[in-house]
């Protein structure tokens, strides 16, 4: 299997509001968020590629235009978004698209990563 993977980066805030009030992340704050997309296939095209990079900067369009510098919450009509949902989000927009993808990981902080894979 072949796999390729593009990384995108926005900054946007988000509340997690079901958390308990003293809970750090039930107050609005803010990530740096990197986001990662996995394309795979188990042939190549006629030119030697999963896919063109090239082809993926919808993503890098519907995220400046859509994530970035918003508040999560808005976006995704969610009062509970958290990396893991936002994965998701951004996982099934991807493969409507692309239908090679086959995860989308989510950073919020250096450390910390969720994923979203069938």
């Amino acid at each position: 299997m072949y796999r390729i993977t593009k990384e995108f980066a926005f900054s946007a805030s988000h509340q997690l509001v079901d958390l308990p009030a003293d809970h750090q992340c039930a107050r609005m704050h803010g990530h740096n968020y990197i986001v990662v997309v996995e394309l795979a296939a188990a042939d190549l095209n006629a030119h030697g590629f999963v896919r063109d990079y090239g082809e993926l900067k919808p993503l890098k369009a519907f995220i400046d235009d859509t994530l970035d510098h918003r508040h999560l919450n808005d976006v995704l009509n969610d009062g509970m978004v958290t990396a893991e949902k936002l994965a998701r989000f951004l996982f099934d927009w991807c493969a409507a698209r692309w239908p090679e993808t086959v995860a989308v990981r989510v950073s919020e902080t250096p450390k910390t990563w969720a994923e979203y894979r069938p």
